[in-house]
């Protein structure tokens, strides 16, 4: 419950967002930073969201298992390995923590809720502006709106006129 108590309200400080691409020590170890940008990582991200839940935490392997579940990857290209270097970047960043000394591993309350913001932010919001910023020729609007259709909408009319100002549109 409290895996999902935290991704519910999900927010990401300006400050979390500026260093999550630049280096970060765990123990005597430097890490790379973690780019949203790539596929692999944002695999990562989901796959620690799903595994956050788990009674007792997860294991590298398990979160190799999620990742290629949901990359459809097989052992060569995600093993544990990868899972592990992956885990140690994202506790560089106060994302994840391990239990104890076992090999376990559970999210932060604030990892937690960053990383389903930038999911959510760049699945359901950036993704889907870009792609009506594209579009050339007038889509149909639905009959019957949602009350979501008709922000979405609100949301398109107004970022054209700042792509525009901006000149990434034209």
């Amino acid at each position: 419950m409290n895996a999902l108590s935290c991704i519910d309200p999900c927010f990401i400080a300006q400050e979390t967002l500026e260093q999550l691409p630049t280096p970060a020590q765990v123990g005597k170890t430097k890490v790379g930073g973690i780019d949203f940008n790539k596929p692999r990582m944002r695999w990562v991200a989901q796959a620690v969201l799903a595994l956050s839940p788990s009674p007792g935490g997860f294991t590298a392997p398990q979160l190799a298992e999620q990742v290629r579940r949901l990359s459809q990857q097989d052992d060569s290209q995600y093993g544990s390995r990868r899972a592990a270097y992956d885990l140690k970047k994202l506790r560089g960043k106060q994302i994840v923590c391990r239990i104890g000394k076992t090999a376990r591993y559970e999210t932060i309350p604030q990892g937690a809720r960053a990383m389903a913001a930038l999911l959510v932010l760049r699945d359901k919001a950036i993704k889907p502006l870009l792609a009506a910023a594209q579009q050339h020729r007038r889509s149909r609007r639905p009959q019957n709106p949602s009350p979501l259709d008709l922000h979405y909408q609100t949301i398109r009319s107004s970022m054209l006129g700042v792509f525009q100002e901006l000149g990434i549109a034209a």
